[in-house]
């Protein structure tokens, strides 16, 4: 029940995009009639006490300036640009940076000429950035005036004037270093269970985490703010470099005691809940595609406001809680942009060991302390630093399309246990290639979020090759819709089994090959309505079945004990199992029995069920099949493989993620021999 509370908790803040922001600027939008046909609409700001609003213009600032974008309507037609007062203009000679700023209030104006009669609203969107010493909160809001009582207005068909260039300037083109963290971001589910590999299972997740790490710094609550923080460090004088290791040290261990709450709420029994069960599958889908929606730019998720403000006054104590609070202040301002990318990692680690949340978050936490910590230590590389701009929320929309793929795997997981038969192969595929080429076709510039900017895309040489790339994989996925294995990407797809139409099947029906992998025996195999082998393969679903079998043909079981929501078995299946010397060994030298340790759906007789430890009947087969692996062979991982005798006992292994069809071989093998040794 506690670990469901928690998991209902982690929704409601998911939710949260209801509650309060921290709103340092309050905005009142007012239309002031200059003459029968033009209007004047007043944007006034006020600022709160020690904030300040950033201009629309700035020179080599990494600030992110305001923008004001109109909705396209043919009643209207803009004059000119929008007008601001003299801003304040600060240098600051160890940056070499100048800054346009206001502070406590200001009005921005922008005259229009009405070109209907009847009463309508000039609709758009305002963004931009407000700041004080160390922080910032990015500023997003709709804006409507209402236009009325023009009676001589002009009528007439007019197209209203785009904003010019310089108003919609984005820098898109400095996106460099981000590829290669997008493409890892791929890989963050991909987790492997397998005792034996764990070590290099935790390293691996921990690069992925750091790297997740790094993307989050380059969000617009988190990237604009190095220069802001690193500059208030260097007032500290000779303890500047001390409070700023400080501040990166807080930024860690703030995280790192999120992980220790997720290990000490889960711990390593949710690993199989995680793998198996509907309820947090789809919940983590729902999850991920709600983190995509915030980063498309649809809603912003928030946490309340009270949290925000308590910590930032905290930052007045000074000293080393001062530091800490300011770094606590930190990840709450940037909570909107980084959670999405903080949760899909946390979200990964809680099916993993006890230590996977904390090293999940120590790798993200760095990801983002380092580089603040690195720039006040060093302050001159801040020069070679892109600058803020449309670039970051490209790179928000590009997360937002991959955080709906990975929802996907996330329905499949219940889909595959559960047989609902809903994310086929070739439907699943589908949605990818339907989800990718939108990707790639956004980076075109031919689809429009509600945060991007204008900006034509022979700009940014970068996004036009992610777009080549993109396309380029849309296209290698294709031939998956006909049966192609897809090996880069098998591990996240439905098992073949579930292909309706998979052509490399119907040549080696139509070649005699299925010949060399049937089994001559007596009884007909359980479960084969309902569950599959890979590639062709013939075998068992049931234990028992599997040592009956094996005893009437003199042959040694290779024991699969795998799940219908395991990446890493469909990774070995696509592998090694198509290999055709392993397909020849398994119809030749074994029988072969998956045991499928997650499915829910197929009931037991009551002569095949088992009694559990409280001596209480096991009544799935997939609890059956976790039973004998817990149980009788110690194991709780998959994948993980077997070869046993007929009468259970091991002859060799367990192995388990194993890609090298040469060792796997070498594995079958060695299994073989301890056979015939054991019976000459």
């Amino acid at each position: 029940m506690r670990k469901i509370t928690s998991i209902l908790f982690m929704l409601v803040v998911l939710l949260s995009s209801i509650w309060a922001q921290e709103t340092p600027v309050t905005w009142n939008f007012k239309t002031v009639k200059v003459n029968d046909s033009v209007a004047e609409l007043q944007f006034q700001a006020t600022i709160q006490e020690n904030w300040h609003l950033y201009s629309q213009y700035h020179n080599n600032g990494m600030e992110m300036p305001i923008e004001f974008s109109f909705t396209a309507d043919k009643s209207y037609k803009r004059i000119g640009k929008v007008a601001e007062p003299k801003p304040i203009v600060h240098y600051d000679p160890m940056f070499n940076d100048t800054s346009k700023y206001f502070v406590n209030s200001v009005t921005f104006k922008q005259k229009v000429k009405i070109l209907q009669n009847e009463p309508f609203a000039i609709k758009g969107r305002l963004s931009g950035q407000s700041c004080i010493d160390g922080r910032c909160v990015a500023l997003d809001k709709k804006f409507s005036f209402d236009i009325e009582d023009f009676d001589h207005a002009v009528t007439g068909a007019v197209t209203p004037a785009d904003a010019t260039p310089e108003d919609e300037i984005a820098e898109i083109g400095n996106e460099k270093n981000t590829e290669e963290s997008i493409e890892n971001t791929n890989t963050q589910n991909i987790t492997s269970t397998s005792n034996g590999e764990q070590e290099e299972s935790l390293w691996s997740f921990f690069i992925v985490a750091f790297l997740g790490g790094l993307v989050g710094l380059l969000m617009p609550c988190v990237f604009p703010m190095i220069p802001m923080t690193v500059s208030y460090f260097m007032k500290s004088g000779s303890k500047a470099k001390l409070h700023a290791l400080i501040y990166g040290l807080s930024i860690v261990v703030i995280y790192v005691i999120f992980g220790i709450v997720l290990s000490l709420i889960f711990g390593p029994d949710f690993a199989n809940i995680l793998s198996t069960h509907w309820i947090p599958n789809i919940l983590f889908a729902i999850i991920f595609i709600i983190f995509a929606l915030s980063f498309f730019g649809y809603f912003e998720i928030t946490l309340p406001s009270s949290w925000v403000n308590k910590s930032a006054k905290m930052e007045n104590t000074g000293g080393l809680i001062g530091i800490f609070f300011m770094a606590l202040t930190l990840v709450l301002v940037s909570f909107s942009c980084t959670l999405p990318i903080a949760g899909a990692v946390a979200l990964n680690s809680v099916g993993g060991s006890l230590l996977k949340p904390i090293i999940g978050m120590l790798g993200f936490s760095l990801g983002i302390a380092i580089p603040f910590t690195l720039f006040a230590f060093f302050p001159g590389l801040l020069k070679k630093m892109p600058k803020s701009g449309g670039w970051m929320n490209t790179l928000k929309v590009v997360l937002a399309f991959i955080e709906l793929a990975f929802a996907l795997k996330f329905i499949n997981v219940p889909d595959q246990t559960y047989h609902w038969g809903i994310l086929d192969r070739e439907v699943y595929l589908a949605l990818w290639i339907v989800l990718f080429s939108l990707m790639g076709i956004y980076l075109l510039g031919k689809i429009k979020f509600p945060l991007d900017d204008d900006m034509p895309v022979q700009k940014s040489p970068f996004r036009f090759m992610m777009a080549i790339l993109t396309f380029a994989f849309v296209v290698y996925m294709i031939p998956g819709m006909f049966g192609a294995p897809l090996k880069a990407i098998s591990g996240w797809l439905p098992p073949m089994t579930t292909q309706d139409f998979d052509i490399n099947n119907v040549v080696r029906t139509e070649a005699g090959n299925a010949s060399n992998n049937t089994i001559s025996m007596d009884e007909a195999i359980l479960y084969v309505d309902q569950l599959d082998l890979p590639h062709g393969i013939q075998g068992y679903f049931d234990y028992d079945q599997a040592l009956r079998v094996a005893k009437q043909l003199n042959k040694p079981v290779f024991i699969d004990f795998t799940g219908h929501g395991c990446v890493n078995c469909r990774n070995v299946e696509n592998a090694v199992w198509i290999d055709p010397q392993v397909r020849k060994m398994f119809s030749e030298e074994f029988v072969v029995v998956a045991l499928y340790v997650d499915d829910k759906n197929i009931q037991l007789p009551e002569d095949q069920q088992l009694m559990d430890e409280d001596g209480d009947p096991i009544t799935t087969l997939g609890g059956k099949n976790m039973f004998i692996q817990n149980t009788i062979y110690k194991e709780n991982s998959q994948p993980c493989y077997f070869i046993v005798d007929t009468d259970g006992s091991v002859l060799a292994g367990p192995t388990y993620y194993e890609k090298d069809v040469n060792k796997y071989m070498d594995f079958l093998k060695s299994g073989i021999k301890a056979y015939q040794e054991k019976h000459q």
